[in-house]
């Protein structure tokens, strides 16, 4: 039997009509009719189709892992595309940061503040000089404050700065967490006007479908446009700055 011949009789089995599978998965019922007549072409791609699937499956009470496995097996799978692919080769994902601060420019600083101190000293003491003649000690280099020292490179142990992602759904769109090793944590259609927001603390991947359909903004920079395939993002926590 095919996959919608059988969500077709589970349906009638659970003595459930069209409308009520619609309102329960808010799935149109002109989709639900076409995928019980394996007419998938009203669900706007494989991404979708395989969501439907496993929607109108888990109300039926048909088995969703094996009709979207029957589905893949005469669809093939959804093409991957990486974060490379979408902003460009050689060009990673860059969330933007604190600039580095001049440390030349705040040393000459340093340095002029302690010379006019050094004049004002001397414009108000007459016999400071005649007081240093014999005593050249050396005057320290000036030390810059805390506030203003280098960064230290990152190291293995060091802590990294969250990744705050929005997302706000134009169109109806697909999206799905993934861990670094490729654990699903979390999966769900978003209709139009919905929006969800995420902090990532380690390196995730962000699959998201008709892209084009959303506004993303990761650590308060907004991405450009996505294209209108699936689209998968990896997203790297960069390393923590100090205040």
């Amino acid at each position: 039997m095919t996959i919608g011949g059988t969500l077709a009789r589970a349906r009638q089995d659970a003595g459930l009509s069209i409308t009520q599978v619609s309102k329960r998965t808010r799935i149109r019922e002109t989709v639900i009719r076409g995928i019980e007549n394996d007419d998938f072409s009203p669900c706007g791609g494989d991404f979708y189709t395989r969501g439907h699937i496993r929607s109108v499956a888990r109300v039926v009470g048909a088995d969703a892992d094996r009709l979207i496995q029957e589905y893949d097996a005469a669809h093939g799978g959804i093409r991957q595309v990486s974060a490379a692919e979408v902003f460009g080769p050689a060009a990673p994902l860059k969330l933007p940061g604190r600039r580095r601060p001049n440390w030349s420019a705040a040393m000459g600083l340093v340095i002029v503040a302690v010379v006019i101190c050094e004049v004002v000293h001397a414009c108000g003491n007459p016999s400071h000089y005649a007081n240093r003649a014999g005593h050249h000690k050396p005057v320290p280099a000036p030390r810059a404050s805390p506030a203003h020292r280098a960064v230290p490179a990152a190291t293995p142990g060091q802590q990294y700065r969250p990744v705050l992602v929005q997302l706000a759904a134009t169109q109806g769109c697909w999206v799905g967490v993934y861990a670094a090793d490729g654990t699903l944590k979390w999966q769900a259609y978003l209709p139009a006007g919905a929006a969800r927001s995420w902090v990532f603390a380690h390196r995730v991947s962000l699959k998201i479908g008709n892209p084009g359909g959303i506004v993303l903004t990761v650590n308060g920079h907004k991405m450009n446009s996505l294209g209108s395939q699936v689209v998968t993002l990896n997203l790297q926590p960069g390393p923590a700055v100090p205040g």
